[in-house]
C-alpha cells in the first residue's frame, strides 16, 4: 500500500465524547493497533492517529445532564478514552482533540478553500432529523413512525437556515472513483453499499448549525457553527500537524498525507466514503488509500444497549481478564468486517485453550525439560537442529507466510489462527517426540531429543514475534521467557520470524507460566476453569 520511504498513516475515528467508551469504539481501535504493530513490524514508519470528536449539540445536552460545562465534560471523556487505551496497550502516535486549537485552524483553512471552490452555498433547509446521527434523513431510509434505523428515535422536523456543502457536483467524479478504485472501500460489501448510495443520487448536506453554541464558528459569521462532520474529518489531516509548527494544511499534508487506511464502524461509512472524499476534492487534496468498515458486535446474540442491561463495558473487562485476552479474542473470533458476538462462557473457553494452554502450557513444559536435561542452555543453533528434513520447520515457515498475507489484507482472525496452528504443530512434534522418555534412558538419543526441545523453542520463539501485533504483552512475557530482553522484543522486525533466531549457548529463563488459566464462578460460588 505505500513504498519504502512513505509513511503507513492508519486512523480510527475521532470518537464521540457524549459517553464514556463502548466496547465498539475499543473494538476499532484493537484492530487498528493490530494494524499498526504488524506495519512497524514490516519496517515501515507509522503514524497511528485517534482522538475524540468533542463538538456538538449532544455534547452540550450530555454536559448539562451532568451539571458540567462542555468544557468540562469533553476533558474527562477524553481522559477515559486515553484511560482505556493504556489499559489496552493501545499504541497510539497521535492523539487528537476537535477542541485543540491548531484543529480549529486547520478547520477554518479547509474551509476557506472549499468555499473559494465555490462549494459551499448558503440555504434554508427543512426536513426530519436524527439528533443521534446529526443528520438530515430521507424519509425512504426511515422505518415506521419516522424511526432512525441505526438508533431506533424518531427523528424530529426542524428548519434551518446553514451553510451547504455541494455534494452532489461530486456525483460522477464519485461513482468513477469507486469503479476505477474497488480497494478504495473495502470489505466489498461495503463497496457495493456505497456505490449504491451514490448511484441513488447526492444530496448537499447541511455544514454548519444555527442552533448550536458548542463548536467552531464559521469564517465571517459567528450566529452558525461548522457542523460536526465538517469538522470531526478534518482531525486526521490536524493530528498531522507537527508540534510547535505552525498549524496550516500545508504542513500537515507534507507531514504524511494521504492517509493509508481509515477503520471505521459501518455506522460512519457514508461520512467516510461519500462527505470526505468530496470534501478533499473540492479542497484540492488527495484521497485516502483506503476505507475500511467492519461490522457490530454483539452480546449473547443481542444488540447491546443499556435498555436491555446488556451493556459490555470494556474497562471493566480488560481488568478482569487483562489486555491480551481481551485483544485475542475480539480479534481471533469475530471475522474482520462481518458482525461478532461475545459470549462470557465463549470467551472464557478460548481464551483458556488458546492462550492457556495450546501456547502457554507449550512454553512452560518445553523449558522445563530443557532447564531439567540441559541447564536452561541451548545446545545447538536452531538452524543446524533442523538440518535435513523437517517437517516442523517446513510447517511453521508456511503457516508464517500465510499470516503475513492475512495480515496485510486485513484478515486478522485469520492471521491469528495461522499462528495457532504452529502451536498446535508444536504440541504434537512434542507429543510424538517424547524427548522426556529419552531424556530418562540417557542413550545416544538424546542429542536427538536435544534438538526436538530446540526446534520446539524456536517455533515459539516465531509465535511470539507472529502474534506480537494482537497480543503484545503475552509475547513479551515469551521472549523474556526465552531469555531475551524487553529491549531485544522491542526491536524484532517480521523478518524475525526467519527460523534460525535460537543460537547455542543461549541461556533461557526459569519456567514461569506466562498466561493463567481463567476461573470464573459458577451461581453457586464454586470456581470453574
Amino acid at each position: 500500500t505505500c513504498g519504502d520511504g512513505d509513511p503507513f498513516v492508519l486512523t480510527t475515528p475521532l470518537y464521540y465524547v457524549n459517553a464514556p467508551p463502548h466496547m465498539g469504539s475499543a473494538y476499532t481501535t484493537i484492530a487498528a493497533d493490530a494494524v499498526a504493530r504488524f506495519q512497524r513490524l514490516l519496517g515501515k514508519k507509522v503514524v497511528f492517529i485517534t482522538g475524540t470528536d468533542e463538538h456538538g449539540e449532544k455534547i452540550s445536552s450530555a454536559a448539562a445532564a451532568n451539571g458540567s460545562t462542555p468544557s468540562e465534560h469533553c476533558d474527562f471523556v477524553s481522559q477515559a478514552y486515553k484511560a482505556l487505551w493504556r489499559e489496552l496497550d493501545i499504541s497510539y502516535d497521535k492523539f487528537i482533540r476537535t477542541t485543540d486549537p491548531c484543529h480549529e485552524a486547520i478547520v477554518k483553512e479547509f474551509y476557506s478553500l472549499v468555499l473559494e471552490s465555490g462549494d459551499i452555498y448558503r440555504a434554508f433547509y427543512e426536513g426530519l432529523y436524527c439528533v443521534n446521527c446529526e443528520e438530515y434523513k430521507d424519509e425512504k431510509e426511515l422505518l415506521d413512525s419516522n424511526l432512525c434505523p441505526l438508533h431506533m428515535k424518531p427523528c424530529v422536523q426542524k428548519k434551518e437556515d446553514n451553510y451547504f456543502f455541494a455534494l452532489s457536483k461530486y456525483q460522477k467524479q464519485l461513482e468513477q472513483i469507486l469503479s476505477d478504485n474497488p480497494d478504495f472501500v473495502q470489505p466489498s460489501c461495503r463497496l457495493n453499499e456505497v456505490q449504491s448510495w451514490v448511484k441513488n443520487g447526492l444530496r448537499d448536506f447541511s455544514i454548519s448549525r444555527a442552533s448550536v453554541s458548542w463548536g467552531i464558528p464559521v469564517p465571517d459569521d459567528r450566529e452558525q457553527t461548522i457542523y460536526v462532520w465538517f469538522d470531526a474529518l478534518l482531525g486526521y489531516l490536524s493530528a498531522l500537524v507537527e508540534d510547535k509548527k505552525q498549524p496550516n494544511l500545508q504542513s500537515a499534508i507534507s507531514s504524511a498525507w494521504p492517509a493509508s487506511l481509515h477503520l471505521i464502524g459501518k455506522d460512519i461509512l457514508r461520512f467516510h466514503a461519500v462527505y470526505w472524499p468530496a470534501m478533499l476534492l473540492s479542497a484540492g487534496l488527495s484521497l485516502p488509500k483506503e476505507v475500511f468498515g467492519h461490522g457490530f458486535l454483539t452480546k449473547d446474540g443481542l444488540k447491546m444497549g443499556k435498555s436491555l442491561g446488556n451493556t459490555l463495558e470494556p474497562m471493566d473487562l480488560v481488568q478482569r481478564f487483562g489486555s491480551d485476552a481481551v485483544r485475542y479474542f475480539f480479534l481471533k473470533e469475530v471475522e474482520f468486517g462481518s458482525d461478532g458476538d461475545f459470549s462470557e462462557e465463549r470467551f472464557v473457553n478460548i481464551i483458556n485453550a488458546h492462550l492457556a494452554n495450546t501456547i502457554g502450557n507449550l512454553l512452560n513444559r518445553t523449558l522445563g525439560l530443557l532447564r531439567k536435561n540441559c541447564q536452561s542452555t541451548i545446545s545447538f543453533d536452531s538452524s543446524a537442529a533442523a538440518e535435513g528434513k523437517s517437517e516442523l520447520k517446513d510447517t511453521v515457515e508456511k503457516l508464517v507466510e500465510r499470516a503475513e498475507r492475512h495480515y496485510e489484507n486485513l484478515e486478522l482472525s485469520s492471521a491469528c489462527e495461522s499462528i495457532l496452528e504452529v502451536g498446535y504443530a508444536c504440541n504434537a512434534y512434542i507429543d510424538e517426540k517424547a524427548p522426556w522418555s529419552l531424556f530418562k534412558r540417557g542413550d545416544f538419543s538424546i542429542w536427538k531429543k536435544k534438538k526436538d526441545v530446540v526446534m520446539v523453542l524456536e517455533a515459539i520463539r516465531i509465535m511470539a514475534v507472529g502474534l506480537s501485533p494482537v497480543t503484545p504483552g503475552l509475547c513479551l512475557r515469551i521472549y523474556n521467557q526465552l531469555g531475551y530482553s524487553e529491549d531485544e522484543f522491542r526491536s524484532v522486525l517480521w523478518r524475525d520470524t526467519r527460523w534460525g533466531g535460537m543460537k547455542r549457548g543461549h541461556s533461557t529463563a526459569e519456567p514461569k507460566p506466562v498466561f493463567a488459566r481463567i476461573e470464573v464462578e459458577n451461581e453457586a460460588g464454586a470456581k470453574e476453569k
